[in-house]
Order: structure tokens, then sequence, then C-alpha cells
């Protein structure tokens, strides 16, 4: 027993140290501060493949936080972060409320990452489901916060999350399937987006799933009136609409079953210039708080 005792403690210990020099070899992300920073990374077709992706003004689909409408960014953070602008990276009340409803699940049925954290793992990490990758993400999303604001990380958010086959980004998303660009959204087609987020290859998918879409997006268009961001208006004629995607389904059922080709990136720039302001948070009511300070909650009536 002892011998099994002091076996597990040296393999804990090896362990332990085996995070802190991963943890101490990890990359900066205070470069990400620099809004004209262009960084290739590498993102997944649906077919299990990698391809580098841009990420920065030099992607023709990057939608800057001044383009991207305050119901998309509101829309998001209410669906999958509600405490964005309380938590500085690791949201400790959803990791509870998460490993106790697993238990009377007796599954993995529900995560707690914020949203800090899903850019931390999509900029900077593997895809591979390890304790030790979840450490990682952790600690690059606390740095993160110190690094960045919240309105620089919501930026980076909105512009690498999947919407669809090797659609990345609300900019690409918007293009694909409203034929529009982000700036030009409306408040329905911003919680349709929303609303994909969990699971855009399948359960989320609006070609196969569009009243599961729909029905959580109609619940994004409520948490939106409830606090203030759209009016009783415009949550009715929200609620009065659905967005037109049927004309895509062949481009869409096309390309789930070929494999998905994009331009290999050359370098990754970072331009030698001044660090620019980050963009302002989304707020209600505007205008919009100045960089590093947290917004006001939304009004409880009329627009923000």
């Amino acid at each position: 027993m002892k011998k099994f005792l002091l076996g597990s403690g040296i393999i804990i210990i090896l362990y332990l140290g085996y995070v802190v020099i991963s943890l101490a070899l990890l990359p900066p992300v205070s470069s990400l501060a620099d809004k004209k920073l262009n960084l290739s990374i590498d993102v997944r077709d649906w077919q299990g493949n990698e391809h580098p992706f841009l990420l920065g003004p030099k992607n023709r689909r990057w939608t800057p936080s001044n383009r991207i409408p305050p119901e998309m960014k509101w829309a998001v953070i209410l669906a999958e972060d509600s405490n964005f602008y309380k938590h500085e990276g690791i949201d400790v009340k959803a990791i509870r409320e998460a490993i106790k409803y697993d238990l009377e699940k007796k599954s993995l049925a529900r995560g707690a990452s914020t949203i800090t954290q899903q850019v931390a793992k999509n900029v900077f990490l593997s895809r591979e489901k390890t304790i030790t990758r979840k450490l990682k993400e952790v600690y690059l999303a606390w740095r993160m916060e110190q690094e960045l604001t919240k309105g620089r990380i919501l930026e980076l958010y909105l512009n690498v999350v999947e919407l669809g086959p090797m659609v990345y980004g609300i900019g690409h998303g918007s293009q694909y399937y409203f034929g529009k660009p982000a700036s030009a959204m409306t408040p329905r087609e911003c919680a349709f987006l929303a609303a994909m987020l969990p699971g855009p290859r399948v359960a989320y998918n609006p070609y196969r799933n569009l009243g599961k879409v729909l029905s959580r997006s109609n619940m994004i268009l409520r948490k939106l009136r409830s606090k203030g961001v759209i009016s009783s208006d415009e949550l009715q004629a929200a609620l009065g609409t659905a967005p037109n995607i049927a004309g895509l389904q062949r481009k869409v059922d096309t390309e789930i079953q070929q494999e998905a080709i994009m331009k290999p990136i050359s370098s990754v720039t970072v331009p030698a210039t001044p660090q620019e302001p980050s963009a302002p948070e989304p707020a209600a009511p505007k205008p919009e708080p100045a960089p590093q300070e947290q917004p006001a909650a939304p009004a409880v009536e009329g627009k923000p």
C-alpha cells in the first residue's frame, strides 16, 4: 500500500511539473491587443482536416467591432456567457452549475466555457479533450482578461466562431446565410447566428434542424427584449419573420460531402504600428462606454 501511495505521489508530482512547464511555454497574449494584428491559426473542416485561417483585418471577411451590430454582440453574450462583463475569464458559478447538472444527468452534457476561454481555445490550442488542454485554456483566458479589453475579446470571438462548413466568423456567416455584410443584419438574423453556436454541424445546423434553431433564436430575441436591447415592436417584427436560407440547401449538402479548400496563407503579419484603442464593448443605453470600462446594464425599456 505504501509503495502504491508513493508511486501515485511521484506520478502526481511529475504531472504537475509537466503542467507548470506547459503553461510557461504558452505563447504571449499581449499581441492580440493590436487591432492590426494578422494571425494564422488552424481550423478544421467537417471532415476533420485542418486548414490555415487568417484572423485579422487582412481577412476580407473580417468584421471590426464598430461594424458588428449591438444586437449581435448582446445576442452572443446573453446566449453563451451572461456573466461576460462580470468574470475575469472563468465563470466559477457556471462551472458549479454545470458540474451539478452533469452529475444529475450522469453525463458531460453541459459545458461552462466562457467567451474568453473559447477565444483562447480557438486561437492557441488544439481540439484535444484532455485535462492539460483545459488547464491551458483556463490559464490563457485569465491572461487574456489581464491584457485585453472585453470589447477586443468579443471582437476576436465573433470573427473566429464556426457557423457552417468552413464558415468561420460572423462576416462570413452573414454573407453565407443571408447574402449581406454583418453590419446589415437584422435582430432576427443576429439571434439566428447566435442560436447556431452550440452546434452548427449537427444539433443547430439550420438545414437539418431549422425548427430547433428558430426556437432557440426566439429565446435569444426575448432575452434581448428583457434587457432593453430591442424594443417591443422590434421583438414582434423579429418573431414574425424567419431568415430565408432555403436557397442554400444544395450548396451546403455539396460542401458537407466534399473537402473544403482554403488558399494557403504565406505568413503571419504583425504590423509595427502603434496599438489602436480597443473597440467599445456592447452596451445599453447608447453610447457605448470607453475601452477598459464595463458597460452599464442594458436599459429595461427602449433601444440601447
